[in-house]
């Protein structure tokens, strides 16, 4: 952040007025002297953490809209303000396409978990002593849609509104369902099936996603570092997947090519930044727009695997 800016955040943190605009959260700010290290019950209600949070991200947005502003004036091209490239809001929501998408993305998960409900549990054949699904990761995968429901939640209330609580929530989410995501691939492309067998694939990678989590909310929310591991996990997701596709004779494998193909270029605008066009679209968001048709299309290959394992077994059990 450049003196210009630092000394706007400033002024509009005692002042809470930006040019024409007030900023409704920093005024009567009546607990300033509270110290944040101080004992618990001499520290500020929660509502006004929320508060003076609302003000600083209302005052860097701002500032950094009026700084943006001189900077197009003077023919520089737009820079980042906190990691984060300079988005133009509408109405309460900071970043509107990524925020519009991750809806989306949302609905396409919870449509697509409950087709796979419906179908495994209505449409295939059940065992007949114990009426559970043939299908030997029918949990594995109620779990990911779980965690996946939970990671674009979050991922669109941390586009709508952007402070130090729902971004570690985002992060620590989307974090979550990858490394979730990763277990259950190895899982599913080694046909694992035993319970032992799977504690042993899952732990260490638990163990590690765990500690990974835990580093990012209270030691230090490293951009870089979080990028290159989650970059890792989505690298073994593809060598894994591939490996699989390349050996296998499941019917729908040519969902699995894909899908993965299409995850690769989408990686790729993750970790290829580049500045929002008109404020609005910028890589992420694009790749929120391509993760819509992708996670359709996994769902697909999930009731297929469903129906031809269910298949095989019932064969096997005539």
């Amino acid at each position: 952040m450049d003196s210009k800016k630092r000394t706007c955040v400033k002024e509009c943190k005692n002042t809470g007025v930006i040019g024409s605009n007030i900023i409704s959260h920093c005024q009567s700010q009546e607990n300033d002297s509270t110290s944040a290290g101080s004992s618990w019950y001499t520290q500020e209600p929660l509502y006004m953490q929320w508060k003076h949070q609302s003000c600083m991200s209302d005052c860097r947005y701002y500032c950094m809209i009026r700084r943006e502003e001189e900077r197009q004036l003077g023919g520089l091209s737009p820079v980042k303000y906190h990691g984060k490239w300079p988005f133009k809001r509408v109405s309460v929501f900071q970043e509107p396409l990524s925020a519009a998408l991750s809806a989306l993305n949302l609905l396409t998960h919870f449509i697509g978990w409950l087709s796979f409900f419906l179908q495994v549990n209505y449409r295939l054949p059940l065992r007949p002593q114990t009426k559970r699904t043939y299908y030997e990761y029918t949990g594995l995968w109620h779990i990911y849609a779980i965690l996946s429901l939970n990671a674009w939640f979050w991922s669109t209330i941390f586009h709508t509104r952007d402070i130090d609580l729902t971004e570690k929530l985002d992060y620590s989410s989307a974090v979550a369902q990858l490394g979730y995501s990763l277990i259950l691939t190895l899982l599913r492309t080694f046909n694992v099936k035993d319970e032992a067998g799977r504690v042993m694939f899952a732990a260490p990678i638990l163990a590690f996603v765990t500690t990974h989590i835990l580093y990012l909310n209270f030691y230090e929310l490293d951009y870089g570092w979080n990028m290159k591991v989650c970059v890792a996990m989505g690298v073994v997701h593809i060598v894994a997947w591939t490996t699989w596709a390349v050996v296998t004779h499941h019917p729908s494998r040519f969902k699995v090519w894909i899908v993965i193909f299409g995850g690769a270029l989408a990686m790729l605008l993750e970790v290829y930044d580049f500045p929002p066009y008109k404020g609005y679209a910028d890589a992420h968001s694009l790749w929120h727009a391509s993760t819509i048709p992708l996670t359709y299309l996994w769902w697909t290959f999930v009731r297929d695997d469903a129906e031809f394992r269910t298949s095989t077994l019932v064969k096997k059990a005539k």
